[in-house]
């Protein structure tokens, strides 16, 4: 695996793995705005050249190495021909992956996966008891890369896209997982640390109502968006899963406006309603 030391001129120094993902999708520069320092496949060696090349730079260092924030846990996962097979029980693997976002491995047949959130889900719902050994589990390599690759086919854009503020698509979550994930927010932060954040947003959000500031009132709801999908996260839950399960629920409610707000119909008190005046 490469590892990318790149540079943002004026603003930082970092690491990835992904540069187009990592330094265009996520942080908005394009090629010629950022320039590669270096890169290797030694994490080490790049993890210690990132806080030189920052020093020497006079950016903010790291507080915590490179390799430190991708490192997986525990997990070592047995591939075979067949089957990966993963070494903890089925009620215990939801935990072990979402301890292990980023670990990889290679089958005997050449297939390359690497744990992420979303592909976390399906092995998760895909998983199997080891019939040798009930402390473990496994899954199909076969079926795991037909579902990466349906996976990752593009997804397009809608036509009524808005042409200057691109579409927001279940890749989108991803990215901000991956932004929290190589932050730290996952291994350090809790659902009670990510509430407060919430709160705070939640805040700026009334105060941007109140001062009628429509730049800031855009930039709450996403931060609070971003805030949702990281507590979802450190829940053991998906924020797209926790929209879709809303939806389902609201998608027959009937109701009325009052005073400016949807109020659902009541169906328990129609029906006694009905009864005391039938009485």
């Amino acid at each position: 695996m490469t590892y990318y030391i790149y540079h943002i001129p004026g603003q930082k120094i970092g690491v990835t793995r992904d540069l187009y993902k990592r330094v265009t999708q996520q942080q908005g520069y394009a090629e010629g705005e950022y320039e590669v320092l270096f890169e290797g496949e030694d994490i080490d060696e790049v993890s210690r050249l990132e806080v030189e090349l920052q020093k020497s730079y006079n950016y903010p260092v790291e507080t915590q190495l490179y390799k430190d924030l991708i490192k997986p846990k525990n997990m070592k996962v047995n591939p075979t021909e067949q089957t990966t097979t993963f070494p903890c029980p089925l009620n215990k693997l939801k935990g072990n992956l979402m301890d292990n976002i980023g670990y990889s491995w290679v089958t005997p047949q050449g297939y390359r996966f690497t744990i992420t959130a979303q592909n976390a889900r399906w092995i998760v719902d895909n998983a199997i008891t080891s019939r040798f050994n009930n402390e473990r589990c496994f899954i199909y390599n076969k079926a795991f890369h037909e579902f990466e690759n349906d996976s990752f086919k593009p997804v397009p854009a809608p036509e009524t896209a808005p042409p200057e503020r691109g579409w927001l698509n279940p890749e989108t979550f991803n990215l901000i997982r991956t932004w929290a994930h190589e932050r730290g927010i996952y291994d350090k932060g809790d659902v009670k640390t990510q509430f407060s954040k919430l709160v705070e947003e939640v805040g700026e959000l009334a105060k941007a109502i109140l001062e009628e500031d429509q730049n800031e009132f855009c930039d709450a709801i996403g931060d609070i968006v971003i805030v949702l999908t990281n507590l979802a996260h450190l829940g053991d839950d998906r924020i797209e899963d926790c929209i879709s399960d809303a939806y389902k629920e609201i998608k027959n409610r009937k109701g009325t406006m009052q005073n400016g707000t949807f109020v659902k119909d009541d169906t328990y008190s129609k029906v006694l309603k009905t009864k005391t005046n039938t009485l």
